[in-house]
């Protein structure tokens, strides 16, 4: 399992202090966000930024695409333009959102019409060698255990995976529970420790108990998805390192 690091976790800093950061601190691949360091559409940005990323001696792990399923499209973001810039950054996973709804808020209709949509971006993506992964995020379809897993038996293909994250505030059982579930369909994880929620942003290494357990479940299942850290505490570019080295004593 790779050590990886979500570049919307420092949103402030340039691609190049982003690498620069990254390479000082041990990361070896990177989820490059499609909201600032690498728009959807700007060609010339993706490729200096893989020549960037590579030159620096680390890997494109995924594109954090800000795609909604059932919505972009008519928003006017379509999704070729997305997967034009996954392809010019040589990224092998596009991450898109499962809609715009909390699961408890959406019927039937909704549910297809984001399945519909998935199947109809991974053909797309497939012709290009790509898979997409779903954010596993409150307020879409990925909320909760039951949801998440319908919506993968939904978009049976080969190029559609999920991510997966713990979800906040939940018990390490739920959580375990969510991560069992998916798992025969896991691209990457984002790795963080949040708790009680999403306002308190803990340093990586309090949260030893749960993510033990949760390497644990990859590890018996052969699973070697990039862990990819996001959102440290406090945004603090000193800290990745620590991070990191949190992370690869963890996997040792």
């Amino acid at each position: 399992m790779r050590i990886g690091l979500v570049s919307v976790t420092y949103r402030k800093l340039s691609p190049e202090e982003v690498v620069s950061l990254s390479r000082e601190a041990g990361v070896e691949c990177l989820e490059w966000g499609g909201d600032v360091h690498v728009p959807p559409g700007d060609l010339a940005r993706a490729r200096q930024v893989a020549s960037l990323t590579h030159d620096a001696g680390l890997s494109v792990a995924a594109y954090g695409s800000y795609y909604r399923l059932a919505v972009s499209e008519a928003d006017g973001l379509p999704f070729e333009k997305v997967l034009e810039s996954a392809v010019a950054l040589g990224a092998p996973v596009i991450r898109v959102w499962a809609g715009n709804k909390a699961s408890s808020e959406a019927d039937e209709s909704y549910r297809q019409r984001v399945a519909a949509d998935a199947l109809r971006i991974a053909g797309l993506a497939h012709a290009a060698h790509i898979k997409i992964a779903y954010e596993y995020h409150g307020g879409t379809l990925t909320d909760e255990t039951a949801s998440a897993r319908a919506l993968l038996d939904a978009t049976v293909h080969p190029a559609v995976t999920t991510l997966w994250q713990p979800y906040n505030g939940e018990s390490l059982e739920t959580c375990l529970t969510s991560l069992h579930s998916v798992i025969d369909r896991l691209s990457n994880v984002h790795v963080f420790h949040w708790w009680p929620d999403a306002g308190t942003r803990l340093p990586l290494a309090e949260g030893a108990e749960r993510w033990q357990q949760y390497l644990t479940v990859l590890r018996q299942a052969g699973k070697n998805p990039d862990l990819l850290l996001e959102f440290v505490p406090k945004d603090d570019p000193a800290v990745l390192a620590r991070e990191v080295a949190t992370l690869r004593r963890w996997l040792a």
